[in-house]
């Protein structure tokens, strides 16, 4: 596809991107659809015109819809809502975990961003709506990705809003309720006899063929502008603490993206002059799984260099064994000084149900890891537990159902009688 992104212009259409910017060497490329710099290979992102985002206020920003829409001048495409492929995402709650804080020995507010409240409960309708609103004003026609579940679920749902025919591809043994959850919006699903990576080695593959020239893949040829759709989380958590930007953040990780786009988030809007950099800036902390940890194993040793790894485990949407934004997550957590940790099976299991007992939110399994890396962060020292902190959930229990549904269930079997309710000590 030869199409660009809209130039910027006079009017309230007007996008504030300027240009696609190689993170590794600064190259720089038009709106197009490119994720990869032809003079190093390193990844794109999107570069804003600072001053117009300067224009931007609050009180604009409080006006708009209850959802990422609202900062649609914060973002590279959308800003005329006809041109919007969008279930109209975000503004999902942020909730007050008093008692988990407690149990933990946190003193400071601490607080559960849920993304599991978004159109398809997981924090990629964000993502998935902008990119696809990018594609479609890049000229493109059908819709895919490469996904670990909550993205094929997603992109899925986008097509089926606008009439668009997708194809989504996923590794053969995920959870059978993501599977369902994408199959039955009617678009085309296939499953890969791989991992995450064998299949998104292949979408790159396709993405390069006459037959998907008309295909955005979102998290590969578009994928400069699906990245940008994380940013919302960072935007809503600061407007939703009245316009401020917590001390610390904990972040599950797949790829990393998620958690540079949320310190890129923060970064931005103090740039910008919509907040104000907390005293001493704030904290990033990365939370992976212990059979997919290669970002955390190498903060742990020191390095720059990501070993890729064959993942294993239960939270198989963190299962990315050769993370793209890797490198980048190391250096927002140095910088902020952050740290990563990761939790096994059992950790996450118990991580799940902590969450779901003393704040009545079921995560799925990167819930479990968030929380239960919170709690390692905590009893080492390294988060100040005096310091007011989020951390984020991206996505919904029901999901994941087999990983605690061995370990929850019924905590009492009577015959329908009060005498059989009083033998079992139910009337006290």
């Amino acid at each position: 596809m030869t199409s660009t992104l809209a130039a910027p212009g006079i009017g309230t259409t007007a996008s504030p991107a300027r240009a696609l910017v190689c993170r590794a060497c600064s190259a720089r490329y038009p709106l197009v659809a490119q994720h990869a710099c032809y003079e190093c290979f390193g990844p794109l992102e999107v570069d804003y015109d600072l001053s117009a985002l300067a224009t931007v206020t609050r009180e604009q920003i409080e006006a708009g819809p209850r959802n990422i829409w609202r900062y649609a001048a914060l973002l590279p495409a959308g800003q005329d809502p006809a041109t919007r492929v969008t279930l109209d995402p975000g503004f999902t709650p942020l909730v007050a975990a008093d008692r988990l804080a407690a149990e933990l020995g946190l003193t400071a507010p601490l607080w559960v961003k849920d993304d599991s409240a978004n159109p398809t409960h997981s924090f990629k309708d964000r993502v998935v709506s902008v990119a696809l609103t990018a594609a479609r004003t890049l000229g493109f026609s059908r819709f895919a990705c490469a996904s670990t579940g909550n993205l094929a679920n997603s992109v899925a749902a986008h097509a089926a809003r606008v009439g668009a025919p997708s194809v989504v591809f996923i590794p053969s043994d995920l959870e059978q309720g993501k599977v369902v959850t994408t199959a039955v919006y009617g678009g085309d699903l296939v499953t890969i006899d791989g991992s995450y990576d064998d299949v998104n080695r292949l979408c790159g593959e396709l993405v390069e063929t006459d037959e998907f020239e008309d295909t955005a893949f979102v998290n590969v040829n578009v994928r400069p502008y699906y990245a940008e759709g994380s940013k919302t989380l960072g935007y809503e958590v600061a407007e939703q603490l009245g316009w401020r930007i917590p001390a610390q953040v904990v972040i599950p990780m797949a790829s990393g993206e998620l958690l540079t786009k949320i310190d890129k988030a923060f970064s931005e809007l103090v740039e910008i002059g919509l907040v104000e950099a907390p005293a001493g800036g704030w904290r990033v902390f990365g939370a992976q799984s212990a059979g997919c940890n290669p970002i955390a194993t190498a903060l742990h040793a020191g390095s720059d260099i990501i070993t890729p790894v064959k993942p294993t485990g239960i939270a198989k949407s963190l299962n990315i064994g050769d993370p793209a934004a890797g490198v980048y997550a190391l250096e927002a957590v140095r910088r902020t000084d952050g740290w990563m940790e990761y939790a096994d099976d059992d950790e996450i299991r118990a991580g799940v149900r902590l969450l779901s007992r003393t704040t009545g939110i079921f995560a799925e399994t990167a819930g479990g890891v968030t929380v239960a890396v919170l709690r390692k962060l905590v009893e080492s020292g390294k988060l100040d537990p005096t310091a007011e902190t989020v951390v984020f959930n991206t996505g919904e229990g029901l999901k994941t159902l087999d990983a605690v549904a061995g370990q929850v269930g019924p905590t009492h079997r009577i015959k329908p009688s009060l005498r059989a309710a009083r033998d079992a000590g139910l009337l006290g």
